[in-house]
């Protein structure tokens, strides 16, 4: 079992039943964007984070979902995303912080808005040193109290 498998919250015992009890999960998974975005670029930002959070590890993402009519939906995410906001200085820190806690990260950085493909991204981030990464947002999961430590200084967004 590695360390993202031990991370993964238990699965209740009847998911979405209106009789289950409240599930406490030992992991929090934030996003933290960078305050002077524009509302479009915050979507964008968080989907992408969300999208690379909800893939580190199995059991992330809970089953189909299906109407009373029969029809199936997409699954989500198993526990809720909060989200906050952060001046550059606090993301910069939070990354420094993240990583010397072991807890794997994901980024989005100014120059994605310009890239038009999941290579360019990549292309896009490897030409920068970590330190000097422009991000305009983080996404992790890890346990509880190390999250909060890692994203201190920032905010919930309005």
């Amino acid at each position: 079992m590695d360390q993202n498998d031990a991370l993964a919250p238990p699965v209740p015992d009847a998911p979405g039943a209106p009789d289950a009890a409240p599930v406490r999960f030992d992991t929090k998974i934030a996003v933290v964007l960078r305050d002077d975005l524009l509302p479009w670029q915050e979507l964008n930002v968080t989907a992408f984070l969300v999208s690379g959070i909800a893939t580190s590890a199995p059991g992330l993402v809970g089953e189909a979902y299906r109407d009373a009519d029969g029809t199936a939906y997409l699954p989500m995410l198993r526990q809720p995303v909060v989200v906050l906001t952060a001046s550059a200085d606090v993301l910069a820190a939070a990354r420094v912080r993240a990583l010397g806690r072991g807890i794997p990260l994901v980024v989005y950085t100014r120059d994605l808005f310009a890239t038009g493909h999941d290579a360019a991204n990549r292309a896009a981030v490897a030409a920068v040193r970590g330190d000097d990464l422009d991000l305009v947002g983080i996404g992790l999961r890890g346990p509880r109290n190390a999250v909060d430590k890692v994203v201190k200084g920032s905010r919930m967004h309005p």
